[in-house]
């Protein structure tokens, strides 16, 4: 070994190696040569402080998700991934040992050992695993607006509307309850009752909300949300010791992407509202990760950003560690990529200006080394290689090193459909999460308030009209001047009668005494 190969594991081993629990994430690589001398290892007590995952497709990442979550699992800390392809399921099963593995473990200092982990399989549409769902209501109405594609108008309405039913304590748990609701406070009797306080909703933006609600409803995914609703505590299991890597299996709803990356974050929001604080810790509670993230901060509004950016800010506190994994770095908002200390970059490619532009800004995000250049280093790292910084102990980001990265030790790919099926029919929350609960919300408060509404204006109609056929009667014993008329002329014709049979009796009567 020469003196600069020296100097090289000096470095790496003064800045890579922690005093407590660690990953070992790989050996460094100078000059083209890996040095299993130097292990690049990342502790565990800096995990809450996030991380990236970046590269090009096809240079490794997924595979560098899994190898951290196996160690993550043996160290006792639960994981939750989102799996996108289905292809993370392979972490049940321990991998197959191979000559190329036993010669990667030796060259990176830790011996392949094929190893099956304790998993859990969920899924959004139920189809893959375990259904997860959430209340409208706890995934809120900036993440919803997200989804829906509400403008600023639009999304403030949202609001309000979140406001009314939590100030008059009315659940909004599925759709269902948020479009019947919308109708009431628009059209119905609660549209008097926002106006005050909370602003008039015009039947125009309530329509297009409503409109937008039944396009999400016809994607055929609205049954996300619902009871019973996920308990982010079930995230933290361990079995024997080891923590649980749980799956999300988006597979079936990959066209989806602004759907479930939205899902994800309503997730780390619970568990930054609901978790309490811990403060720094030996190792993390749970580590997160946000795999595709370019698809959480597309088009995102200031809104939509400023939570995301906050969830991040605060939530190492709560023991949480987050990783967003993705292509470029320059796909994470400069906000959130500030917060990130622990980062893992695959190869990128320079095939295109915009490739070269992308590659440009990359390279600024990372420190200074003495040993590479940084640009020229990240088009040449091959499959299974990334270049790596983290936070030391101190919280400072050590230098850069190449590194050739541990293999994963469970299969890297899809289990077989018979042992994914055995695993989510044995799971204990199969039954907890199965069968959804159909729970008086929102939707039922409106339906009786709305048929008071109705009964109470039918009472009102009965009544007016009561009223009215009651006066009637009591006009009808005053004749009117046609019927008094009447009267008088019957009484004239009567009166006249009578002098007239009068005359007619007494010329009679004359006749009759004239004769005698």
């Amino acid at each position: 070994m020469d003196d600069t190969q020296q100097e090289f594991v000096r470095k790496v081993t003064t800045s890579y190696s922690p005093k407590g629990a660690y990953i070992q994430l790989g050996a460094g690589i100078l000059n083209g040569e890996v040095l299993s001398a130097a292990k690049v290892n990342l502790a565990l007590k800096v995990m809450n402080r996030h991380g990236l995952i970046a590269g090009a497709t096809g240079t490794g990442k997924t595979r560098t998700l899994q190898l951290i979550a196996e160690q993550l699992a043996d160290a006792g800390v639960p994981v939750f991934m989102l799996d996108v392809k289905g292809d993370l399921s392979g972490l049940s099963e321990p991998g197959i040992t191979n000559q190329a593995l036993i010669e990667r473990g030796t060259l990176v200092g830790l011996p392949f050992e094929a190893t099956g982990f304790p998993v859990e399989f969920y899924s959004l549409s139920g189809k893959q695993g375990i259904p997860m769902r959430i209340t409208v209501q706890d995934f809120g109405p900036v993440m919803l607006a997200r989804i829906l594609d509400l403008n600023d108008t639009q999304a403030g309405v949202l609001a309000a509307v979140f406001k009314y039913a939590a100030d008059q304590q009315w659940p909004i748990i599925k759709l269902e309850d948020l479009k019947k609701l919308l109708t009431y406070l628009t059209e119905g009797p609660g549209a008097a009752e926002i106006k005050d306080d909370y602003g008039k909703i015009s039947s125009a933006t309530s329509g297009t909300i409503l409109r937008k609600i039944v396009a999400v409803e016809q994607q055929g995914v609205s049954h996300i949300f619902g009871e019973r609703a996920f308990d982010i505590q079930d995230l933290f299991q361990k079995i024997d010791g080891k923590g649980v890597i749980s799956l999300l299996n988006i597979a079936d709803i990959q066209d989806q992407p602004l759907l479930y990356s939205t899902f994800l974050l309503s997730l780390l929001a619970q568990l930054f509202k609901k978790l309490p604080e811990v403060g720094d810790l030996d190792k993390p509670k749970l580590v997160f990760f946000f795999d595709e993230a370019h698809l959480l901060f597309n088009g995102a509004s200031k809104a939509f950003l400023g939570q995301i950016e906050q969830i991040v800010r605060l939530i190492r506190s709560k023991g949480i560690g987050v990783f967003f994994c993705t292509q470029a770095a320059t796909d994470i908002p400069e906000s959130v990529l500030g917060q990130l200390g622990n980062r893992v970059q695959h190869a990128l490619r320079a095939f295109t200006p915009n490739d070269a532009e992308n590659l440009r800004k990359t390279v600024k995000t990372y420190p200074h080394s003495s040993f590479y250049e940084i640009d020229k280093i990240l088009t040449t790292l091959g499959t299974g290689q990334a270049l790596v910084t983290v936070l030391n102990e101190k919280g400072i980001p050590t230098e850069v090193v190449a590194t050739h990265l541990v293999a994963a030790r469970a299969v890297m790919g899809p289990c077989t459909p018979q042992h994914y099926a055995d695993i989510v029919s044995q799971s204990e929350f199969l039954a907890k999460y199965h069968i959804p609960i159909d729970s008086r919300s929102a939707a039922d408060i409106v339906e009786e308030k709305m048929a008071a509404f109705e009964t109470e204006k039918m009472r009102e109609k009965v009544a007016k009209e009561t009223s009215q056929t009651t006066g009637s009667k009591s006009r009808s014993r005053r004749q009117t001047p046609l019927e008094a008329a009447q009267t008088q002329a019957s009484r004239t014709l009567a009166r006249e009668g009578v002098k007239l049979l009068g005359k007619i009796a007494n010329g009679i009567l004359g006749a009759i005494f004239k004769k005698k």
